[in-house]
C-alpha cells in the first residue's frame, strides 16, 4: 500500500513540475482494492508523506484527520459508474483550462483526439466545484469517453493505473495546446467521423 500511495504523491509533484498545475489545485486518486486512496484537501504536493493521503471508500466515508479533496465526488463517481477506471487525474492545466472557460468541445482536429475514447473531448456543463450537479455534468460528458473538459474548471482523465490516467491527461493539455494554436490560423479542417471511426477501431489495440 505504501508503494501506491508514494506513487501517487510522484505523480502530484510531476503535475506541477510538467506545469499541468500549481499549488494545491487539481487533484489525484487511484483504487486501492475495495477503497480509494486520495489525495487531502489543501495541503501543498510537496508536504505530502504517505500517512497524509486520504483512504475512502465510494460512498466518501474516509479514514483519518486530514479530508479528502473538495472534489472527491467526481472521483467517486466515476469509479461507481466506470469498471475500466483504476485511476483519476485533476487538473487546472492553461491550455485546457483556457479551452473549458469558452466551453468548447475539443474537435477531431488531429487524430490524437481519439485518445479519449471518441471522435471529440467534450466540455461538461458549468457547476459549481466540490458539487454533485458537477460530478453528474462530468459522467454524461465521459460517456464513452476516459477524459473531458470541465466548463470554467480545467479538465479530469481516468486510465488503467495512476501513469496512465496522467499520460492521458498530458495528451489532453497537449491537444487543447495544439487547437488553441491551429485556431490562430484560422478553423482547423476536422476529419470525418468515418476516419475518426478508423483511427479508434486502431486505437484499441496500439501499444498491446
Amino acid at each position: 500500500m505504501n508503494k501506491l500511495r508514494s506513487e501517487l504523491i510522484e505523480i502530484c509533484i510531476q503535475m506541477n513540475e510538467d506545469g499541468l498545475n500549481q499549488g494545491t489545485s487539481g487533484n489525484v486518486s487511484c483504487r486501492d482494492g475495495e477503497s480509494i486512496l486520495i489525495t487531502p484537501s489543501g495541503v501543498p504536493y510537496t508536504n505530502l508523506t504517505s500517512e497524509k493521503i486520504v483512504s475512502m471508500n465510494t460512498d466518501g466515508e474516509y479514514e483519518g484527520s486530514l479530508k479528502p479533496s473538495s472534489e472527491w465526488r467526481m472521483h467517486t463517481d466515476i469509479y461507481n459508474f466506470r469498471s475500466d477506471a483504476g485511476a483519476v487525474v485533476h487538473v487546472h492545466s492553461p491550455y485546457a483550462t483556457a479551452l473549458s472557460c469558452h466551453r468548447r468541445n475539443i474537435p477531431a482536429f488531429h487524430y490524437m483526439v481519439a485518445v479519449a475514447g471518441g471522435e471529440d473531448v467534450r466540455c461538461a456543463d458549468y457547476a459549481t466545484f466540490g458539487t454533485q450537479e458537477l460530478s453528474n455534468n462530468m459522467i454524461q460528458a465521459l460517456d464513452n469517453r476516459k477524459a473531458c473538459l470541465l466548463s470554467n474548471h480545467g479538465l479530469i482523465a481516468f486510465g488503467d493505473n495512476l501513469s496512465h490516467a496522467f499520460w492521458l491527461a498530458k495528451e489532453i493539455e497537449t491537444l487543447a495546446k495544439q487547437y488553441i494554436l491551429s485556431r490562430h490560423l484560422g478553423e482547423p479542417k476536422i476529419l470525418s467521423t468515418r476516419e475518426m471511426s478508423s483511427i479508434i477501431k486502431k486505437f484499441k489495440t496500439y501499444g498491446k
